[in-house]
């Protein structure tokens, strides 16, 4: 999957809902993951002939959760390289969540946590806006989500934009399809996520759903 390829999905769905304005300076949420290292890549490649002049700043939270050093080391060295500043929140959400908390379906509170973190931090350094990496496959399967599990029709907006902070949340990847993603990010280097959940919640069981039905 080439850069030029990705990018088409990804200025398409910023030029679409108006997500870049002329000085902003944009904090990408990197949690480590294929689709939030997939993102700051193709921020900082837009950067270098969009028409709207912007910054971007990258943002790790730090879960307290036992992770690979190297792996870690790797992707804090490619941020680097692309001459993105780095900022590292260290937090106890993981130890809230499964040692005092012991949660079996963490995704939604840990969701929410760590998007608490991602915006404390984003105002912290004058960001306008914070980038998540959720693409076209989270837009179907929070949808899912919320019909199974909250008897609601509803999934997540592009922008959404808060009355008492002047921090818009933007999602460049909502176009994008989850495969496209996972090719374009096999030789970035990707941290392996260290959630004891990984694989055993209700998102990973609608992924599947969906995976069947698509069959």
């Amino acid at each position: 999957m080439t850069t030029k390829t990705m990018l088409s999905t990804f200025r398409k769905a910023i030029e679409t809902y108006g997500m870049i304005k002329s000085g902003d300076k944009i904090a990408v949420g990197l949690s480590g993951g294929k689709d939030s290292v997939t993102m700051l890549t193709l921020f900082a490649e837009l950067k270098k002939f969009y028409p709207k002049e912007f910054s971007i700043a990258a943002i790790n939270i730090d879960m307290g959760l036992e992770c690979d050093e190297t792996e870690r080391e790797n992707l804090f060295s490619y941020v680097k390289s692309l001459g993105v500043p780095l900022y590292v929140e260290k937090t106890d959400i993981g130890k809230i969540l499964f040692e005092e908390r012991k949660e079996s379906n963490p995704c939604s509170l840990c969701s929410k946590m760590r998007r608490g973190a991602l915006c404390s931090v984003a105002e912290r350094i004058g960001a306008t806006s914070l980038a998540l990496g959720h693409h076209a496959d989270d837009v179907i399967e929070t949808l899912f989500l919320s019909t199974f599990y909250e008897s609601r029709i509803s999934t997540f907006p592009p922008v959404t934009e808060f009355e008492d902070k002047k921090l818009t949340i933007i999602r460049p990847l909502v176009f994008t399809e989850e495969k496209n993603v996972r090719a374009f990010a096999k030789d970035l280097p990707i941290m392996h996520n260290p959630c004891p959940a990984d694989k055993h919640t209700q998102r990973q069981y609608v992924k599947e759903l969906i995976a069947g039905i698509k069959k």
